[in-house]
């Protein structure tokens, strides 16, 4: 199996390069079950979160390894915002995902209930791979429509070149590989 090395700081994983689509390639990131990749990624970030943060907020489902290590560091808390309705929500905050990475729509869920913990606080948006920008725009959009104040957008890496829908502070970048 062919693979990209990606280095934070003084650490370097090995990850599959994958084809999502016929003719392209990606390095595949996974956060889950990597506990070193995901320490080296949040001591990493760390840096970049802004002294004002009170919550951190984040989605399903690979990125919330991310969001546990770096609340865990700064003893704040944080929130998962979730893709598909639980039948335990009750008035879900519901916020469509404009893509391009998953080529699919998405929808984002969020319980009223943890909503309002998000009432009035300065939140930091956590994720692991931002192509396009769609997911981070969607989550920023659910932290707003909940109340709060979103003071800062992070992500491990960012895949691709094309602009972002929102600035968003990342370790590094991949690439997207053409084949012919």
């Amino acid at each position: 199996m062919e693979t990209y090395p990606i280095t934070i700081g003084k650490f370097t994983r090995h990850v599959p390069l994958i084809e999502p689509l016929p003719g392209t390639r990606i390095p595949l990131v996974e956060l889950l079950g990597d506990v070193e990749f995901v320490n080296a990624a949040a001591d990493a970030l760390l840096a970049h979160v802004p002294a004002e943060t009170e919550i951190l907020l984040t989605s399903e489902t690979s990125p919330i390894v991310l969001a546990h290590a770096l609340a865990e560091r700064l003893g704040k808390p944080y929130i998962v915002v979730r893709k598909k309705r639980r039948p335990y929500m009750e008035d879900p905050i519901i916020q469509e995902v404009e893509s391009l990475t998953l080529g699919v729509g998405e929808v984002l869920w969020l319980d009223r209930r943890m909503a309002e913990k998000l009432l009035g606080q300065n939140t930091v948006l956590v994720s692991d791979v931002v192509s396009s920008g769609g997911t981070m725009l969607a989550l920023e959009r659910v932290a707003e429509r909940a109340g709060a104040k979103v003071v800062a957008r992070l992500a491990a890496f960012r895949q691709g070149s094309g602009p972002t829908k929102v600035p968003v502070t990342t370790l590094g970048d991949l690439p997207i590989l053409q084949t012919t």
